[in-house]
C-alpha cells in the first residue's frame, strides 16, 4: 500500500526529489509558451527571437558554473546528461575502464552498466560509514586504462560531498577524464568548473527550482565527445532535437537566481537543518544521523529506531519527505546507499530523508519535528506495525 495523499497544507521537505517552480522562473517562460513559439533554428523573427532567448540561457547558466557559454549543452535533465557523459566520453576514447563509486545515483549507474555490457571494466570506489569516497581510494584505483572518473558532487540520500576536485586531479594525472554528478548540489553549494578541475558537470533542471525536463551538461572545451543521439546539429553538434525553449529560459533564470542567493541561502538552510536535528535527536531517543557534517546545508537523512521509516511517513501525511527504501512486491528493501556504509540493514529501515529548500521557514521545521516526533511516539507504543 502506498502512502496516503499530503495534507493539502503539507510542509515540504522533499526538495533533493524536485523544487517547486519558483515565480520569477514560470514569468520568464511563458512568452515561449505563448507568443514566442519560434523554433530556434528558423530565420524569421519568431526564430531569432527563440534563438536568443536560448542564448541568453546559454550564458546564465555559464555565469553560475564559471565557465564559457559554448561549454554548455543544453539536455532534457540530469539522466540525459550523465549518459552523454559517461556513454559519450567512452565512445571517443580507447581505453575501456571507468571508477566511479557505490553510492552513485541510476543515472550514472545505468549507463555504467551499459558499458560494462559492452566489455568493459567498471571499478567502483567504496565509501566510508560517513558515507564519503576518499581521494586516496580514487587514486589508487586509477590506471593507463581508466577513461574516465564520474563521482557525484553531492550524494542524494545523505548530502555528503565527494572530493571531486581531488578526485579530477588524480584523473588527469592518468591522463583520464573527470566527470560529476552535480545534480543536487548546483544552487546549493558554490561551483566552479575550474575549482572542481572536472571536464564534464551534470546538472538537473528541477532540483533547482527550474521545471522538469530540462538540464545541462557543461563540456570543457577540447573534451572528446561522441553524441549519444543523433539527428540535427544543434547544441554544437553534441545533443540533436529541437532546444525546448521554455525549459531552457526557466533553467537559466533559476540559476541565475540561486547565484545571487548564495552563500546566505546556504548558511539559512544549514541552521534550519540543525535546529531539526537538534529537535528530533532530542525527542528521539537513538535517533541516528547519517548525514555527516561535510553534506549539503539543506539534507538531513536520519534513522528511527524500531520502525519503518515508509510506515512513519505514510502516519505523518502533513510532512512531505522521502526515503532511501525501495518496496518490490509488498517487501522494503533498505536504502542500498545506507547499505554500502556498512549500516545495519534494521537500522537502516528506519531511514527518512529531510530536504529543505527556498520556502522552508522556522514554523516549518517546528511543525515537521512536533508531526515526526508524535508518529514516532505513536508507533513505538503500537499503534504503527514495525
Amino acid at each position: 500500500m502506498g502512502a496516503p495523499a499530503p495534507a493539502p497544507d503539507a510542509i515540504y521537505l522533499d526538495h533533493n526529489a524536485t523544487t517547486p517552480v519558483l515565480p520569477e522562473v514560470l514569468e520568464a517562460m511563458l512568452p515561449y509558451l505563448t507568443s514566442q513559439f519560434g523554433n530556434p533554428s528558423s530565420e524569421h523573427a519568431l526564430g531569432r527571437s527563440a534563438a536568443q532567448a536560448v542564448h541568453t540561457a546559454r550564458e546564465q547558466v555559464a555565469a553560475a558554473l564559471s565557465c564559457h557559454p559554448d561549454e554548455v549543452v543544453f539536455t532534457s535533465g540530469g539522466t540525459e546528461s550523465n549518459n552523454l557523459a559517461i556513454r559519450g566520453a567512452a565512445a571517443a576514447s580507447s581505453r575501456r575502464r571507468v571508477v566511479s563509486s557505490t553510492v552513485e545515483h541510476p543515472a550514472t549507474e545505468r549507463p555504467l552498466e551499459h558499458l560494462r555490457a559492452r566489455g568493459w571494466t567498471v571499478t567502483h570506489v567504496p565509501v566510508t560509514p560517513q558515507g564519503h569516497v576518499t581521494a586516496a581510494d580514487v587514486a589508487a584505483a586509477l590506471g593507463p586504462d581508466v577513461a574516465l572518473v564520474t563521482l557525484m558532487l553531492a550524494q542524494n540520500e545523505t548530502g555528503a560531498l565527494m572530493p571531486v576536485a581531488q578526485a579530477a586531479e588524480a584523473a588527469h594525472g592518468v591522463g583520464a577524464l573527470a566527470h560529476t554528478d552535480a545534480a543536487q548540489a548546483v544552487g546549493k553549494v558554490a561551483i566552479t568548473v575550474d575549482g572542481l578541475g572536472v571536464d564534464l558537470l551534470s546538472v538537473a533542471g528541477h532540483k533547482c527550482y527550474a521545471p522538469k525536463g530540462v538540464g545541462a551538461l557543461y563540456v570543457r572545451r577540447g573534451t572528446p565527445l561522441h553524441p549519444v543521439l543523433l539527428g540535427a546539429g544543434q547544441e554544437h553538434g553534441r545533443r540533436p532535437g529541437t532546444e525546448n525553449v521554455a525549459a531552457v529560459v526557466g533553467l537559466g533564470v533559476a540559476l541565475a537566481m540561486a547565484q545571487g542567493r548564495l552563500p546566505e541561502e546556504a548558511v539559512r538552510l544549514a541552521g534550519l537543518r540543525d535546529e531539526l536535528w537538534a529537535v528530533l535527536s532530542t525527542m528521539v531517543p537513538g535517533l541516528v544521523r547519517f548525514t555527516p557534517e561535510q553534506a549539503l546545508p539543506n539534507t538531513l537523512t536520519v534513522g528511527f529506531p524500531g520502525v519503518s521509516g515508509r510506515d512513519l511517513l505514510a502516519a505523518t501525511p502533513e510532512v512531505a519527505a522521502s526515503t532511501g527504501s525501495a518496496c518490490h512486491s509488498g517487501e522494503e528493501t533498505p536504502s542500498a546507499v545506507l547499505l554500502a556504509m556498512g549500516v545495519d540493514p534494521a537500522v537502516a529501515r528506519g531511514a527518512v530523508r529531510l530536504s529543505l529548500g527556498h520556502g522552508t521557514t522556522v514554523a516549518d521545521v517546528a511543525r515537521a519535528g512536533r508531526a515526526l516526533v508524535g508518529a514516532y511516539r505513536r508507533a513505538a507504543v503500537g499503534r504503527i506495525t514495525a
